[in-house]
């Protein structure tokens, strides 16, 4: 899969947008494609999640683990087998004019050429909608953004 950036300014404090990512057991209430996911483990600021992902006829199931750095930045990995690799990174830093600039991250290659045929071309636009997922749930959790975003 190709390394995929997506970027957006949210009218939102950093220190608000990474606790929403760092909300991992709430995913599926909002993230598209996120079936379950819950923190297994944690230890001073790494976090284990055992978290599932799929659609109506597929779901594959798989750990990872989380690096958290509040506010700044969140790095995420797993080494399922299923993954040739895996590496997904959120920063979160505050905007001169307010607000928060948000890069999303991700990096990925499946083992499987089934996996890579099935999920492969629509990558794109699962990033930007995992970004709009999120976007919409600080509005629902913090109000409208007090900046144009």
């Amino acid at each position: 899969m190709a390394f995929r950036t997506t970027r957006v300014h949210l009218g939102y404090t950093a220190s608000q947008l990474f606790d929403l990512v760092a909300d991992v057991e709430k995913f599926p209430a909002f993230v598209p494609w996120v079936v379950s996911a819950k923190i297994i483990r944690r230890r001073d600021t790494t976090i284990w999640t055992d978290m599932t992902m799929g659609t109506s006829f597929l779901r594959k199931r798989f750990t990872t683990v989380a690096v958290l750095d509040r506010p700044h930045r969140i790095d995420i990995s797993c080494h399922d087998l299923m993954f040739e690799r895996f590496e997904q990174r959120w920063k979160f830093a505050p905007a001169i004019n307010g607000g928060t600039n948000v890069e999303y991250q991700l990096d990925f290659g499946l083992r499987s050429r089934v996996l890579r045929t099935l999920i492969g071309p629509s990558m794109g636009e699962r990033t930007s909608a995992t970004v709009n997922a999120f976007k919409r749930r600080a509005e629902d959790l913090y109000g409208a953004p007090s900046l144009s975003s």
